[in-house]
C-alpha cells in the first residue's frame, strides 16, 4: 500500500506525496527522495533536528523518544506539534498525515 502526505514546503506551497509502507522507510527519507531540502545530517538517529517538521493532523503517531525530545527541546523553533522526520516510520497509519517543513536552523 501507498501512503499520501500532505508537505507545506517553506515557502508555504502545499504537495501530496506518496510513498510505499513495505519498503521500512521513514519520513525523512521519504521527503528526501521527493527533493525537499530535509539534510538528515545524523542519518535517522534523531541526533541533529535537521529533518524537523510541524504536524499538522491527528494521525496516530508513535510515541517521541526521550532522544528526539532533547533534541527537539533544544531546537529553537521546536513547538507542541514539533516531530523529527526520521523517527516517523511510513506505515498505513500516516496516510493523509499533514506536515510542514520548519524553517532552517539560522
Amino acid at each position: 500500500m501507498d501512503v499520501k502526505i500532505h508537505v507545506t514546503n517553506r515557502q508555504g506551497k502545499e504537495q501530496i506525496i506518496s510513498g510505499p509502507t513495505d519498503m521500512s522507510l521513514n519520513l525523512m527519507e521519504l521527503l528526501k527522495v521527493h527533493e525537499y531540502p530535509v539534510e538528515g545530517t545524523c542519518g535517522g538517529m534523531a541526533l541533529c533536528a535537521s529533518c524537523h517538521i510541524f504536524i499538522h493532523s491527528t494521525n496516530l503517531l508513535p510515541e517521541i523518544s526521550s532522544s528526539e525530545q532533547a533534541m527537539l527541546d533544544d531546537n529553537w523553533d521546536s513547538k507542541d506539534n514539533s516531530r523529527l522526520a526520521c523517527q516517523i516510520p511510513i506505515s498505513e497509519d500516516i496516510d493523509l498525515l499533514k506536515i510542514e517543513l520548519a524553517p532552517e536552523d539560522l
